[in-house]
């Protein structure tokens, strides 16, 4: 994947600039501080043409020192060995999966994705991967994202209509549809395979 250098720049300024807000004490370096933050929202702004309100939003509204977002990714396996996708709206297809809400753990949150999106009740049985998304997904997005999969042992339910997904299906790892790639690549799907099938699987991380 080709890395944009302004994209990783205005990132590091703005890490540097949200935690210099956070911590620094003198009036002055705080001034200092937002002006490099909107420094860095500017150099996106120009960078994407999209407005510096809403790259703002995205990009620069958090408080406190910079982290990850995490968004989970669960493998569940039917027992003719296929693993189940969702299709969205735009009829690419993803493992169930999303943003780690603030009150959930990451388990907690696996199952809640499954369970909006696939109608299905889970329980997570282990890791798969821990992945930097910059790393493996593309596009880049403007702040960092660690993508955590999860297999699942699915304990029963059925797919009900939703505002998220359209519907469900299991599929092997040669007869994949049409992948939404910003969620999960077919690399990410068969290490999914391979930790289903490996009572010893080796959690892969970054």
């Amino acid at each position: 994947m080709t890395t944009d250098p302004l994209l990783n720049w205005a990132k590091e300024i703005q890490a540097l600039a949200q935690g210099g807000l956070y911590y620094t004490k003198d009036p002055f370096d705080h001034e200092r501080f937002e002006r490099l933050r909107e420094i860095a929202v500017e150099m996106l702004a120009y960078k994407t043409e999209l407005a510096p309100e809403k790259v703002r939003d995205l990009f620069a509204s958090d408080v406190g020192y910079q982290t990850p977002k995490l968004d989970t990714r669960a493998a569940i396996f039917n027992a003719q060995g296929e693993i189940l996708l969702v299709e969205e709206s735009d009829h690419t297809w993803s493992l169930p999966g999303g943003w780690v809400d603030l009150d959930q753990s990451v388990a907690e949150n696996t199952v809640k994705e499954v369970k909006e999106e696939a109608g299905l009740t889970v329980k997570p049985l282990r890791l798969v991967a821990v992945l930097d998304r910059d790393k493996h997904n593309p596009p880049k997005y403007i702040y960092g994202v660690t993508k955590i999969f999860v297999l699942c042992e699915n304990l029963g339910g059925r797919f009900e209509a939703n505002i998220e997904t359209l519907q469900t299906a299991y599929f092997a790892l040669n007869e994949l549809p049409p992948l939404s790639i910003a969620k999960n690549t077919r690399e990410q799907i068969q290490l999914c395979f391979a930790a289903y099938a490996d009572p010893d699987w080796q959690v892969i991380f970054d």
